[in-house]
């Protein structure tokens, strides 16, 4: 499965940050050696159900250490079966955009 996910303290720093809770986050993702990708908006991360939630569980509550709420968006693509499509759903992404530009 492949999750995407966003997670922030409800409450900001004085200068109305947030980037060092969310960093604390993205440690937890970095850090479980799960297939991963962090963008401006989401983190993505690759695996099993358990070790998926496992990991988004602990980002989350790394953040609460900054925050007593915390705001949790999560997407997810169940796939039984399949891996490797962190990257495999871009690759054919890809392969059908420059199909289209020859055609």
């Amino acid at each position: 499965m492949i999750v995407a996910f966003s997670v922030a303290p409800s409450t900001s720093d004085a200068a109305g940050s947030v980037h060092d809770a969310v960093a604390a986050a993205v440690r937890v993702v970095r850090e479980s050696g799960l297939p991963n990708r962090t963008s401006s908006m989401f983190t993505e991360i690759e695996g099993e159900w358990d070790e998926v939630m496992d990991v988004v569980k602990r980002a989350t509550e790394a953040v609460g250490q900054f925050s007593g709420r915390v705001s949790l968006v999560l997407k997810a693509d169940i796939r039984p079966g399949h891996t490797g499509e962190l990257d495999g759903k871009i690759e054919r992404l890809e392969r059908a955009l420059a199909d289209s530009e020859n055609s």
